[in-house]
């Protein structure tokens, strides 16, 4: 199975998942009165909306290149995780807020059995698709797939902390403290929004940096290396090289100005350039665009 295919799979069977759960929080959450259920259920049902999106993106990424789109669709890619991560960061960042406010209010009673019955359900079954896409994902390396099983890690570590939350509030109810139980749901919610806001803080910062064709420090460094050592080699008089990663898409442009022993040199020469130059960047395929210019005029750098 190719890997955009083997891709839209496991998004589909995510997005089937991610709804199922967001169902089950909005549920739990009014039966049990808990807020923190209910951002659970909150954040799965967002969380469906943008894997939704990126399934459409994946389609987009399958298509052939148009005359309108003739470098291909790898640009929306990032622009989907920023728009994702940076909706998830709005929803923790409200939901932080909501709990503080409870917290002053003196939180609320909740019926502690119905969440511990959702707790255990769901973050075991949210760690199972984890684990499950993050195999897959060594594979084919997507990084909406990537986001995908950030989603679902943030989704278990939300449910696993409503289950000890839960456990201890029954604990102090049986010991004699209910009085503190009110604050147990506002309090919890409190500590997962500020500790899950990092995740999609980091993919939009990442995705910020592909938009605005930011080049990686890595691969700057290699081609740097790369083109030192063939100067040293040919005797290039002067090079300039641009790169940048969109994507899955990866752009390099290498310009080279030839010496004047080499002024005549044949293609069959040139084409043992590029392919050196090639093969050292790698990611040979259709994702990969790479130019190299030769001249001898270094106007054209």
């Amino acid at each position: 199975m190719k890997g955009t295919d083997l891709e839209q799979r496991i998004l589909r069977q995510s997005l089937q998942c991610t709804v199922l759960i967001a169902a089950l929080g909005i549920a739990f959450g009014i039966l049990s009165g808990s807020l923190a259920i209910i951002f659970d259920g909150m954040f799965s049902a967002l969380d469906a909306a943008m894997c939704s999106l990126s399934l459409l993106v994946t389609r987009l990424l399958k298509q052939e290149t148009s005359r309108r789109f003739q470098h291909g669709f790898w640009h929306i890619e990032p622009l989907v995780l920023v728009l994702n991560g940076s909706v998830l960061s709005v929803l923790c960042s409200y939901a932080f807020v909501s709990a503080v406010r409870g917290l002053l209010e003196g939180g609320h009673e909740l019926e502690f059995g119905w969440g511990v019955v959702y707790a255990v359900v769901v973050a075991a079954f949210c760690f199972f698709m984890f684990w499950r896409e993050r195999r897959v994902n060594r594979v084919i390396e997507s990084e909406l797939i990537g986001l995908d099983i950030k989603s679902w890690l943030m989704s278990a570590c939300i449910s696993s902390a409503l289950l000890v939350a839960f456990s201890v509030a029954w604990l102090l109810e049986r010991l004699g403290h209910g009085h503190l139980t009110p604050y147990i749901d506002p309090g919890v919610l409190a500590v997962l929004t500020l500790a899950l806001i990092p995740m999609p803080l980091g993919t939009v910062i990442a995705a910020v940096k592909e938009v605005l064709l930011i080049t990686p420090p890595e691969l700057d460094h290699e081609l740097r290396e790369l083109m030192q050592q063939l100067t040293v080699d040919y005797g290039f008089v002067k090079h300039s090289y641009y790169a940048t990663r969109v994507g899955r898409g990866l752009f390099v442009e290498v310009h080279i100005v030839l010496p004047e022993a080499m002024e005549h040199a044949g293609v069959r020469q040139l084409d043992q350039i590029r392919d050196r130059i090639s093969r050292a960047i790698g990611e040979s395929g259709p994702d990969r665009w790479l130019t190299v210019a030769f001249t001898r005029d270094p106007r054209w750098l």
